[in-house]
């Protein structure tokens, strides 16, 4: 049985909530990313939440907030769901289905960010296509 940690992208790219929104929006086009993970600060790397390019759509650019001045935290989403690295890959796949996410992040019991799980991960980490058919099936309904 494949775990969380098998098809997890490790050491994802991570900002800080004091970054500007524009950094944000750099890096995710620098590691061609929709995600990045929020961290307390680099020494901790303890996950507080994310931001995702939908997020600098509709909370940045709708809004006509300057992305220069406007911090991460201020539209970042702070109630993150988890996996931890042993955990069986189904638990990830179930909590993705069940709260529509279209990528989970993975973190040690300190709540330490060690890696991220995409759709794409599991859809080219798998050798199970109809399983990944059901995932993005469950997750992309409205």
């Amino acid at each position: 049985m494949k775990t969380c940690e098998d098809v997890m992208t490790p050491n994802p790219v991570c900002c800080l909530p004091t970054d500007s929104v524009k950094r944000a929006a750099e890096l995710m086009k620098r590691e061609n990313v929709g995600p990045i993970p929020v961290i307390e600060s680099e020494e901790t790397r303890k996950l507080v939440g994310i931001i995702t390019d939908r997020d600098l759509g509709l909370k940045v650019i709708a809004e006509g907030c300057d992305p220069d001045s406007t911090q991460v935290e201020s539209v970042m989403t702070r109630k993150v769901t988890s996996c931890r690295a042993d955990d069986p890959l189904q638990k990830a796949m179930d909590l993705m289905s069940e709260h529509q996410l279209r990528r989970i992040t993975i973190v040690d019991k300190s709540n330490v960010i060690l890696g991220i799980i995409s759709q794409a991960d599991i859809a080219t980490r798998q050798n199970k296509p109809e399983k990944t058919a059901d995932v993005v099936k469950e997750i992309s309904q409205s």
